[in-house]
């Protein structure tokens, strides 16, 4: 596993350091935690539902698209 070592402005760390405390994490599991959720290889849970507005639990299909058009040739 890598080990990032990153700096942040005093308040933020002092922030994270409380938001680890209340979740029961240590700050390093709390900002991998951050990390897996946030730059992980998988969309977030209900990604696609907000962002394409499909609802939940639904699936997404794509329409007919049609016959291309006929073009002429360029010369």
């Amino acid at each position: 596993m890598a080990q990032l070592h990153c700096y942040v402005p005093d308040e933020v760390a002092n922030r994270i350091r409380r938001q680890a405390a209340q979740a029961g994490m240590s700050v390093s599991r709390y900002l991998a935690e951050l990390a897996c959720r946030d730059a992980g290889p998988e969309w977030p849970e209900g990604y696609a539902a907000r962002v394409f507005r499909c609802p939940e639990g639904g699936n997404m299909e794509r329409t007919v698209q049609g016959e291309y058009e006929a073009r002429t040739d360029l010369e």
